[in-house]
């Protein structure tokens, strides 16, 4: 009897801590095995998977508005890219060895006393979208083409005034040779990103020598007319005698058979260092105003038909022969 009651007892006493320590039942067999495989109890998981897909929901929402984001400021770029401009206006500068730093300052401070004229600030505002949109670059050789300023629109003093403050603090590179129809070429490319609105798209290209590599410029010339492109000219004439080998005295010449082109193109000539400042703000004025110059009888030279546009090309192999 003593014994019989003493296990009695005993199976009373372990049943609940067997009760406590049995599993908990779950209904569904893939929650059991995931709370298993975790190790937790019933609240304690519950606890953790609200915490998980919480996280979750956050990181999903945080992708959503990065790609919304993303894509909405792609749109802006798009939209500022896109906008009705008056003129598209790439200026490719020269800069091979054949400029002296001088003239390559005095080049670089035309460009940047031109946007600062009320007058040029003015004759922008003037069109019928009252903007512009124009990028600088500078060339040398076949391989060198660098974009100082990217395409920016101007259509106000203050917009104008930032561009110029942009480009008077770019630094001005050297390089050598001479390759004007990579630097045609590279500013054609560089029209073709904008989209198509209809404006105006012209190339203002100076220089101060004959293309001597690259491809011969008159093929390049020709392709960007065919595509509606006008093709302005700065020739460079502050040395008018042969003072280096590259060098050629009928540059004027030169440009106007074998590098402008398209309707209303022009080449304005600077022949003293002066001019640099006048020429570059008279030609700007006429690029935006989409005239051509108004040349008196005195003026007016028809253009050379005897010109070699291969010359630079020649002098350039003669160099190599000696």
């Amino acid at each position: 009897m003593e014994s019989l009651a003493s296990a009695e007892m005993a199976d009373r006493f372990a049943r609940p801590a067997a009760r406590a320590t049995a599993p908990v039942i779950v209904s569904n067999p893939r929650r059991a095995g995931a709370k298993k495989a975790l190790g937790c109890g019933a609240t304690s998981c519950q606890t953790f998977v609200m915490l998980r897909l919480a996280r979750s929901r956050m990181a999903a929402l945080a992708v959503a508005f990065s790609i919304g984001f993303a894509v909405l400021a792609g749109g802006w770029a798009a939209a500022a890219r896109a906008q009705a401009v008056d003129l598209e206006l790439v200026l490719a500068v020269d800069i091979s060895w054949s400029m002296d730093p001088e003239e390559q300052q005095l080049q670089r401070e035309g460009y940047v006393a031109a946007f600062r004229d009320r007058e040029v600030q003015r004759a922008i505002a003037s069109g019928a979208h009252r903007r512009i949109a124009v990028t600088y670059m500078e060339w040398a050789g076949p391989h060198i083409q660098r974009v100082v300023i990217p395409w920016t629109l101007v259509g106000t003093p203050v917009e104008a005034e930032s561009f110029a403050a942009a480009l008077a603090a770019a630094p001005i590179s050297r390089d050598r040779m001479t390759s004007v129809s990579a630097a045609l070429r590279f500013a054609g490319e560089l029209l073709s990103e904008r989209p198509d609105t209809g404006a105006r798209r012209v190339i203002d290209v100076s220089g101060d020598g004959p293309n001597n590599s690259g491809g011969t410029v008159t093929n390049v010339r020709d392709k960007l007319i065919a595509d509606g492109i006008s093709i302005n000219g700065l020739p460079i004439l502050v040395r008018p005698s042969l003072s280096s080998m590259f060098d050629i005295s009928n540059l004027l010449d030169y440009y106007e058979g074998c590098v402008i082109g398209g309707p209303g193109s022009f080449a304005i000539p600077i022949h003293e260092r002066s001019e640099f400042l006048t020429a570059t703000r008279r030609k700007l004025l006429l690029e935006i105003a989409g005239a051509e110059p108004q040349l008196h009888r005195a003026q007016f030279r028809p253009p050379s038909s005897d010109v070699d546009c291969h010359i630079g090309e020649k002098l350039w192999q003669r160099y190599m022969d000696r």
